[in-house]
C-alpha cells in the first residue's frame, strides 16, 4: 500500500508579502487610492528633491567670507564661519578645550550609563550624578587648579543649552518623585504643601519664571550677595520642571494596582522600602514615555533664557542673522538649530522607545 507524501508548502504570493504586498493593500488597493497616491507621492518627490538640491548639491561649503556663497543652493559657509559661536558662545579662543573636554566626557558618560551591559554602571552612575557636575563647573568655570576664570555672561552656544538641559533633567526628576509621593501622603500638611507647590508652578509660565528668578530672586538675597545669572536661570528651570515631572509620577503612582500596596505592608515593609523596592520601580517604568516626553520639553524650553540674556544655540544663532556682514542666511541658521535639536530630542525618544521594550514586563496592551 502507497503511502502518501504531502508537499511542502508554497511560500505565499509575492503580490501579497513583503512592500509589494504592502503597497498593494495600503496605498493601490482601489482605482481611487491608486490616483491619490501617485499624486501625493509627486508632489512629495518635487518637495523633497528642491530641498535635498538646496541644501546638498548646490550649497556652498567651503570659504571664510560671504564670497563664498555663489551658488543657487545653501551657503553653509555662515555656518562654518560661527561654528565656534554655536557650540561654545564668546568662550575665549585659547581656552575652548575646556568646553571640548566637557563635550566628549559629558558623550562618554552618557554611553557608558546607556549601555545596559556596563560594568559597575550604578557606580558609574553615582559619581556622573553627584561628583560630575562640580568638576564640570570648576573646569568651566576655573578659579582652581590655575584654570583662568571665565565668567558665565560669555559662555553659550550649545553648552549653554547642555548645561541647562542636563542641570534641569538630572536635578528635577528626584525633587519631582518627592513632590509626587507628597501630594499622595497621608499627612494633611505635607500634601497640601505640595499640592500648592505643584500647582502654583504648573500655573505660570516658563518665561515668568525665568524672569522671577533672574530679577525677583536677588531680592531674597542678603544685601550685598550676588548670584551667577546661570545659577538663578537653573534654579528657575529645575523648580518650574520638577512640577511637572512631579504630575507625570504622580500618575505612575496612582496607576499601581492597589494589591501591591497592600502585598507590601503584608511584608511588613517600611513606608521607604515599600515605595523604594516595590512602588516607585513599577511607576517610573510605567511613566517612561511621559517622563521622556517631559524632558524633550525641557530641552526644547532652553531656548527661552534668551529672553534673560543669555544666549544659548538659537540665540546665537538669532544674533548671527543680524551681523551686517552675514544679511540674508537666516534659514540657513535656523535650519542648523533646528538640527541641533532634531539630534537630541529624537535620540532621546528613540532611547525611552528602546528602554520601555527592554523594561516591558506584561503591562503593555
Amino acid at each position: 500500500m502507497k503511502v502518501h507524501q504531502f508537499q511542502p508548502s508554497l511560500p505565499p504570493p509575492v503580490k501579497t508579502t513583503g512592500i509589494v504586498g504592502w503597497f498593494k493593500k495600503n496605498l493601490f488597493n482601489s482605482p481611487i487610492n491608486s490616483v491619490v497616491t501617485i499624486i501625493l507621492a509627486y508632489f512629495a518627490f518635487q518637495g523633497i528633491w528642491g530641498i535635498f538640491n538646496w541644501a546638498l548639491i548646490n550649497a556652498d561649503w567651503v570659504g571664510t567670507t560671504r564670497d563664498a556663497c555663489t551658488g543657487e543652493g545653501a551657503c553653509w559657509v555662515f555656518i562654518s564661519v560661527r561654528w565656534q559661536q554655536y557650540m561654545y558662545g564668546f568662550y575665549p579662543e585659547a581656552e575652548l578645550w575646556r568646553p571640548r573636554l566637557f563635550f566628549f566626557t559629558l558623550a562618554v558618560f552618557v554611553g557608558l550609563i546607556a549601555y545596559d551591559k556596563t560594568p559597575k554602571r550604578t557606580w558609574i552612575w553615582l559619581f556622573f550624578v553627584n561628583i560630575y557636575p562640580f568638576l564640570i563647573a570648576a573646569l568651566l568655570y576655573g578659579g582652581v587648579f590655575g584654570l583662568t576664570v571665565v565668567e558665565t555672561h560669555k559662555w553659550g552656544g550649545l553648552l549653554i543649552t547642555l548645561i541647562i538641559a542636563l542641570v534641569g533633567i538630572v536635578v528635577s526628576l528626584p525633587i519631582g518623585v518627592l513632590l509626587a509621593l507628597g501630594r499622595r501622603s497621608n499627612m494633611p500638611i505635607i500634601r497640601s504643601l505640595c499640592t500648592v507647590y505643584i500647582e502654583v508652578w504648573r500655573g505660570v509660565p516658563l518665561i515668568t519664571v525665568l524672569f522671577m528668578a533672574s530679577v525677583m530672586l536677588p531680592l531674597f538675597l542678603s544685601q550685598g550677595s550676588e548670584t551667577d545669572k546661570l545659577i538663578r536661570a537653573l534654579i528657575g528651570v529645575v523648580m518650574f520642571s520638577s512640577a511637572y515631572m512631579a504630575e507625570v509620577v504622580r500618575g505612575g503612582l496612582q496607576a499601581i494596582p492597589k494589591g501591591q500596596y497592600e502585598a507590601a505592608d503584608a511584608l511588613g515593609l517600611s513606608y521607604w522600602k515599600k515605595v523604594g523596592l516595590i512602588i516607585l520601580p513599577q511607576a517610573l517604568k510605567i511613566t517612561i514615555p511621559s517622563i521622556v516626553n517631559t524632558f524633550i520639553g525641557l530641552f526644547k524650553d532652553t531656548s527661552l533664557v534668551l529672553i534673560i540674556g543669555m544666549f544659548d544655540v538659537l540665540g546665537v544663532g538669532q544674533s548671527s542673522n543680524t551681523d551686517p556682514s552675514w544679511l540674508g542666511f537666516a534659514t540657513e541658521s535656523y535650519v542648523f538649530v533646528a538640527l541641533v535639536f532634531w539630534v537630541f530630542c529624537f535620540s532621546m525618544s528613540r532611547y525611552s522607545i528602546w528602554l520601555e521594550g527592554k523594561l516591558h514586563t506584561g503591562h503593555k496592551r
